[in-house]
């Protein structure tokens, strides 16, 4: 699944090459692109076009454009695409072949590059919202936190709030209501930064412990912006189709029996939430509570 820096590297494209350009017009190849448009296919198609897309913004794993109308002034309304696990919004020739597995096209007044939305596994998805006046986050949106790289992010109200829940730290991590963007990759590696087992409670945790782990996060995040994202296969990609590189900076995640960049133990794999935790068991040791 795309996280943070993946998804924020296709919002960063679409600034560059959709936003500001006029909608000519819209294709629906498979119903399940816009399944979560309740007006179905063709609402969805004439409600972009003729419109202009604005600014495209990001909360944790959403994308959204505020859409205009043709004097610039704010339709109150927002075309919204959540990539699941395999969705891609690529910027493409025209003259570009289609890919296999696309499932919506838009097209722009301009006559330049087109916005393709590609998904092997048709869990992703598009749709245009009302969001009232301004670039007010979409309904579908509203519940997901701020992520720790936005300026407005209050490290003491997310360190109270942790510290309150009874539950292991990885699992609150990896709440989209608590802190926005974080999933299962950039968990291990944060943890893995502040020295922090996956399953130490939450409610045991030190002011100073969750410094460092913030820490941890921005870290590991801003890195992997650095380098385009953690790329596995080629379904996480950018608008223009080139694949990140953080994957080859990663300390624990998917290096299980590697040695540990730090201390040289090897990396564990436990299982987690139907997924896989890694972590040092020198460097992170687990709870007494879970040693005993």
């Amino acid at each position: 699944m795309p996280e943070l820096p993946e998804v924020e590297v296709v919002r960063r494209g679409l600034e560059r090459w959709v936003a500001g350009r006029s909608v000519a017009s819209v294709e629906v190849h498979h119903p399940r692109a816009v399944r979560r448009h309740l007006g179905g296919a063709e609402h969805f198609a004439a409600a972009l076009t003729g419109r202009t897309l604005a600014a495209a913004h990001r909360r944790g794993k959403y994308l959204w454009l505020p859409l205009a109308e043709d004097d610039g002034t704010p339709a109150g309304q927002a075309l919204v695409a959540h990539l699941g696990m395999s969705g891609q919004l690529l910027v493409e020739k025209p003259a570009q072949p289609d890919e296999t597995h696309l499932r919506a096209r838009v097209t722009f007044t301009d006559g330049g590059r087109e916005l393709r939305f590609v998904d092997q596994r048709t869990f992703g998805g598009l749709a245009v919202e009302d969001t009232g006046e301004g670039d007010a986050v979409p309904p579908r949106v509203a519940h997901i936190a701020i992520d720790p790289l936005d300026p407005a992010f209050d490290e003491a109200e997310f360190s109270t709030r942790l510290r309150r829940r009874r539950t292991e730290v990885k699992r609150a991590l990896l709440d989209q209501t608590l802190i926005g963007g974080v999933g299962n990759i950039y968990a291990d590696e944060s943890l893995w930064r502040a020295r922090l087992h996956g399953s130490r409670p939450t409610d045991r945790l030190t002011r100073a412990q969750v410094g460092a782990l913030l820490e941890g996060v921005r870290d590991v995040l801003h890195e992997s912006l650095a380098q385009g994202g953690t790329s596995f296969d080629s379904l996480y990609v950018d608008v223009n189709g080139q694949s990140g590189y953080f994957s080859r900076h990663l300390a624990v995640y998917g290096q299980v029996d590697r040695p540990c960049p730090r201390c040289g133990t090897p990396i564990v794999r436990e299982s987690f939430m139907n997924r896989s935790s890694y972590s040092c068991p020198q460097c992170q040791p687990l709870p007494r509570a879970r040693r005993s």
